[in-house]
């Protein structure tokens, strides 16, 4: 069992359902899944600033018509947001610079998505991407088995952008339950050669609908042998869906969880997971 402590951090009034997060240079870039923005909060001023990522945006958007941006991953100027692909109005993908504060591309991932769920045998409605990584050479996508078929898969693959040629590989991963229910990935950052990823236990067995949340754990990928090498429960209750590295040393990691509470109340918990480390 690894050491931890959790505690609420700060409020964020304004933002709703946050389901991505990136912190960089004492800022929070967040995406919630019911938004059509990425926000921008600033730690100190706690000024809060919205950049547009699709066209005519709003906040909670109805659930049919939402883009879903579940993951945030970013590598030198660049933020990506991405589509869960859980509807076929899911799989859009939004690179914004985050140095010129603009969006400078959107894609249609529809293929990519179709390309993964046949190699990995999950089916559309089993498919929903709620982590991503991008570490200038590699790709990974963690989809979330809160479907029927349980598919908590890992998808990797070594390429600078997504239209270029590569081959891909999938790992697939039995998570622990909670209170009966498996838990499901909900997002993941690398650190070294490791995915920390987080994962909650929620009583549904569709992609598209809520369920009760029944708490959330942390985990490591090593991704020389592909295998899981720990599994900490981190609370008996809370939807955790963003994870970003806030401090690291040798000892001791610092996470920031951002919290999707599934309703339209625009307020954000920022919460600090302190890990120790052996």
């Amino acid at each position: 069992m690894e050491k931890f402590t959790l505690e609420l951090l700060f409020q964020i009034i304004g933002i709703g359902s946050a389901s991505g997060i990136i912190y960089k240079d004492n800022s929070l870039f967040i995406v919630g899944d019911n938004s059509g923005f990425l926000y921008e909060y600033h730690i100190n001023s706690q000024n809060l600033n919205r950049h547009p990522l699709i066209e005519n945006p709003s906040e909670n958007i109805i659930k049919k018509d939402k883009p879903d941006f579940e993951a945030l991953t970013c590598f030198q100027d660049s933020i990506y947001a991405f589509g869960s692909g859980s509807t076929s109005k899911r799989n859009t993908m939004v690179e914004f610079d985050w140095t010129q504060k603009k969006k400078i591309a959107s894609d249609n991932l529809a293929d990519l998505y179709t390309k993964m769920q046949n190699f990995a045998s999950i089916k559309p409605e089993d498919f929903n991407i709620e982590g991503v990584i991008h570490d200038g050479e590699n790709w990974y996508f963690l989809n979330r088995g809160n479907g029927i078929s349980n598919k908590n898969t890992l998808f990797s693959f070594h390429a600078k952008k997504l239209n270029q040629e590569f081959n891909m590989r999938s790992n697939d991963y039995e998570l622990p339950k909670i209170n009966g229910i498996v838990s499901s990935f909900t997002d993941a950052v690398k650190l070294d050669n490791s995915i920390y990823f987080l994962a909650t236990a929620e009583d549904t067995q569709s992609t598209y609908d809520d369920g009760e949340v029944l708490g959330s754990i942390i985990g490591r990928i090593n991704l020389e042998t592909m295998k899981i090498d720990f599994t900490q429960k981190i609370s008996d209750s809370h939807k955790f869906e963003g994870l970003t590295v806030f401090k690291n040393d040798n000892n001791k990691i610092e996470f920031l969880l951002c919290e999707d509470k599934d309703t339209e109340i625009l307020e954000t918990a920022i919460y600090k997971l302190s890990l120790n480390i052996k």
